[in-house]
């Protein structure tokens, strides 16, 4: 029997890129629960919200730059205006929730 190999070869980010999901400014909350996200900004800037103990948290990334968001945190991404990011998770992506604060409400769900 043949075993099937995927094809190696290099992919042009902004062609797969292209047609996928927008993010806009009413994005849900989501957050990840067994590993960090890694978000690169390939173009654009995005403002990065994130739900602590201490309040929230406000961190703008511009194009070219990498952030880490911890495990666990709720979080958003807001484009300023419009950005094109490349997020990486190791595990299954977690809850989201539409809540104004996800922290203190029952609305998450499983994505």
């Amino acid at each position: 029997m043949r075993v099937r190999r995927p094809a190696m070869k290099a992919n042009n980010i902004r062609a797969a890129l292209r047609g996928k999901r927008k993010i806009t400014s009413k994005m849900t909350w989501e957050r990840h629960p067994d590993g960090d996200e890694l978000l690169h900004i390939l173009d654009g800037e995005v403002e990065v919200t994130l739900l602590t103990d201490n309040g929230s948290v406000h961190v703008t990334v511009g194009a070219g730059s990498i952030f880490v968001v911890p495990r666990g945190v709720w979080h958003r991404q807001t484009p300023q205006p419009v950005a094109t990011v490349l997020a990486a998770l190791p595990t299954d992506h977690g809850p989201v929730s539409f809540a104004d604060d996800p922290r203190k409400g029952s609305d998450s769900k499983r994505r």
